[in-house]
């Protein structure tokens, strides 16, 4: 697939990074270091392989494999009512940027007065609820009980061991990496480093060697749930960048076994419109893993 950008004058002798991270937000810049080694992109019908300036009205075409084509899909509601609504995401689509969920949210209330929002993310890989605000009071009220923690996300993680304890608190530090769109874990606090605290309950033991977790993230950082599980030695399983590839290729998954299964509106604070919320949990049922 191909997608044509003409450099707009915001752009005019910017880096050729600058106008494809942000106009193809669905590209990170491992994938854009990866386009440049296949010469999959051109400019003014020339292809190139270095990160090089642009101009005002300059063409650019990217060759998109196929895994980063538009992504055709239904939107799945599970919940709605005037004020939310509540998606069931699938894997290989982001939540927001081009070809998003947020796009083909935005697609089907079109002739609405507000273009629903969404109150949180999750990553383009992990299937399951996410919450959009279908007005400006809703989202504001939305964003300060997420922040103020007064909204549960609960996950089903599939991990590779089983975990010696059946429930655990755990705390480390969270370092970003936005050049290689990666985070590294440390027990110890260093300078960039966020702290992080992830929960888990094991819901099920397997035969064979896997366990089904219940994971709540108190903080909600950048592949939080992925990279602490790997960290502590329990990987998701068809996890691509913190699992492992010999597992991921025993159990024949593409995509990290992740699920944003449950959301709980434990509001503690004064709530205004979505008072109706409070003590409400929305949960996906018959979920394969």
């Amino acid at each position: 697939m191909m997608k044509e950008i003409i450099v707009d004058k915001k752009y005019h002798e910017k880096k050729l990074n600058k106008i494809i991270l942000e106009e193809l937000s669905h590209i990170n810049y491992p994938t854009f270091c990866k386009l440049l080694r296949k010469k999959d992109i051109k400019i003014n019908g020339t292809r190139t392989n270095k990160d090089i300036l642009v101009y005002e009205n300059d063409k650019i075409e990217i060759y998109l494999p196929k895994e980063l084509e538009d992504v055709e899909i239904e939107v799945d509601k599970i919940y709605e009512d005037e004020n939310i609504v509540i998606v069931n995401k699938p894997a290989n689509i982001e939540v927001t940027g081009a070809n998003s969920l947020t796009e083909k949210i935005h697609k089907l209330y079109q002739d609405c007065g507000f273009m629903p929002q969404p109150c949180h993310r999750i990553d383009r890989n992990t299937t399951g609820v996410v919450l959009f605000a279908k007005n400006e009071e809703a989202l504001e009220i939305l964003l300060e009980k997420f922040k103020q923690h007064e909204i549960e996300k609960h996950y089903l993680a599939l991990v590779y061991g089983i975990p010696k304890k059946k429930e655990e608190r755990l705390e480390a530090y969270l370092f970003k990496d936005n050049k290689k769109a990666q985070v590294y874990i440390n027990d110890i606090f260093k300078k960039g480093y966020q702290k992080i605290i992830t929960k888990y309950v094991v819901l099920e033991k397997r035969k064979d060697n896997t366990a089904l977790l219940d994971v709540e993230i108190e903080t909600g950082r950048t592949h939080q749930i992925r990279a602490h599980l790997a960290y502590i030695g329990h990987p998701i399983i068809g996890d691509g960048k913190y699992g492992k590839n010999e597992i991921n290729k025993q159990f024949g998954k593409k995509y990290q076994m992740l699920c944003s299964y449950k959301l709980k509106f434990n509001f503690q604070s004064e709530s205004g419109i979505l008072s109706y919320l409070k003590g409400k949990e929305i949960e996906l049922k018959d979920i394969n893993m």
